[in-house]
């Protein structure tokens, strides 16, 4: 059994990451770090990528190589304040699973420090 099994599989990656988009789709400054008009695209990556992390399906790498989370926000002013919206809209989404607590705790933790690993930029005051 796989985390991917014991969080409930695809329909808990789907509602999760359905959530933080609907929470994405109205933050105005993090909805302009994605260039894309649709937030579909974005929408089925993530699911993708965080079912194979879980131990689900490979779908993302066979589709998308290596994920490189770094590599791949370098792109993007990802700053202190937009780790925090991000978050903000995350555990939000989190809060719809209804998961066991263990489980809940695992994956706030992964994601908590998910997101500080990808802040590239300073906010306004100079610090990470």
């Amino acid at each position: 059994m796989t985390y991917y099994d014991d969080f409930g599989g695809h329909e808990t990656f789907a509602k999760l990451v359905r959530e933080f988009y609907r929470g994405v789709a109205e933050d105005e400054p993090l909805r302009a770090l994605y260039p894309e008009q649709d937030l579909g695209p974005a929408q089925e990556r993530l699911r993708m990528f965080f079912e194979q992390y879980w131990g689900g399906p490979t779908t993302y790498s066979e589709q998308r190589g290596h994920p490189r989370l770094r590599m791949r926000h370098m792109p993007y002013a990802v700053t202190p304040d937009m780790r925090d919206r991000w978050l903000l809209h995350m555990m939000n989404a989190v809060d719809t699973l209804g998961l066991s607590p263990e489980n809940d705790d695992r994956l706030r933790d992964y994601l908590t420090r998910a997101a500080y690993s990808l802040v590239n930029a300073p906010g306004p005051d100079g610090t990470f």
